[in-house]
């Protein structure tokens, strides 16, 4: 058997500032956007370089309890993990695109990471592990 998780789904306020969020200030890659109808799209981007097939799905929130969601997906916790292959080169890049660090860089046992904030809050490990990614 193979299995892989394809896409996280990720509830946004509106697709184009996240699309502009994620490809102008953390250079990820626009796979697609495509209407589905006249208020929703399938929208999916991806970290540059990613290879794993593991993309966002940028889900704008349509209800009033998905809307309570957007920048606290999971109560406050890290949510997601991105990782990199230089930390110190992404890190200055991210922070001259005034990215919001919450806890600043430090080295650990697996690798040098800090904690930044997307556009509505929610939490990031970025990573450069000490093991291969």
């Amino acid at each position: 058997m193979k299995q892989q998780i394809a896409h996280i789904s990720l509830v946004v306020n509106d697709y184009d500032e996240a699309i502009a969020f994620y490809t102008e200030k953390l250079h990820f890659k626009l796979v697609e956007d495509t209407p589905l109808s006249d208020t929703k799209r399938w929208v999916i981007v991806s970290p540059p370089g990613s290879t794993t097939g593991c993309n966002l799905l940028l889900a704008k929130a349509s209800t009033e309890e998905q809307k309570s969601r957007v920048g606290n997906q999971t109560g406050g916790r890290v949510f997601l993990f991105l990782f990199t292959d230089d930390f110190w080169r992404d890190y200055k890049n991210m922070i001259a695109n005034e990215i919001k660090f919450v806890r600043q860089p430090s080295e650990e046992e697996y690798g040098t990471v800090a904690v930044f904030e997307d556009l509505y809050g929610n939490l990031w490990d970025f990573i450069e592990s000490k093991k291969s990614t």
